[in-house]
Order: C-alpha cells, then structure tokens, then sequence
C-alpha cells in the first residue's frame, strides 16, 4: 500500500525531493488464499501545507473482491546528494 502511494506521487515530485511514509491506517476486509495476486490502487486525497500528501489505498484480489483498505500518509523531504538514503519507487 504504501509503495503504491509512493509511485503515485513520485512522478509530481520537483527534483531533489522524495517522500517517506509517515502514517498508515490498515483495515483489513477478508483473507486471499495464499498465492492470489492482488492489486493496490492508490488515490491522492488531499496535500496538507503543501508538503504531506495523503492517500486513500485499495487492495483488491484478482477476483476484485477487496482484501484491504487504507488511509496513508507521506512527508515531502529534501533527498539531494547529502540527503537521506530513501527507498524509490519501483518502476513497471
């Protein structure tokens, strides 16, 4: 869930910025049967003093029944050359 917001956001991020998560609301709605490949859709809500985006995200299987659904949270941080070491995003 988390790497799904992050992804979303990257792309909009000016040069030398990342995020990092800061909060996540997890509930979870039902089990998947090991081995079910599941979906995670990340919606951008809101962005709170320019700088904290926030996420509603949703887990579904590949059925579309939903396993999991949350609220997340990240911080804008400066990343340049002497920044923290922050995990990026995967690329598809």
């Amino acid at each position: 869930m988390e790497r799904t917001a992050a992804a979303l956001i990257h792309p909009l991020l000016e040069d030398g910025k990342a995020t990092v998560g800061f909060e996540v609301h997890i509930r979870h709605v039902t089990s998947a049967p090991a081995g079910t490949r599941c979906i995670a859709r990340a919606r951008l809500t809101e962005i709170i003093q320019g700088r904290k985006p926030r996420f509603d995200v949703e887990v579904t299987s590949q059925a579309g029944q939903t396993i999991g659904l949350a609220t997340h949270e990240r911080r804008v941080i400066d990343a340049g050359p002497s920044g923290p070491a922050v995990m990026q995003p995967r690329r598809p």
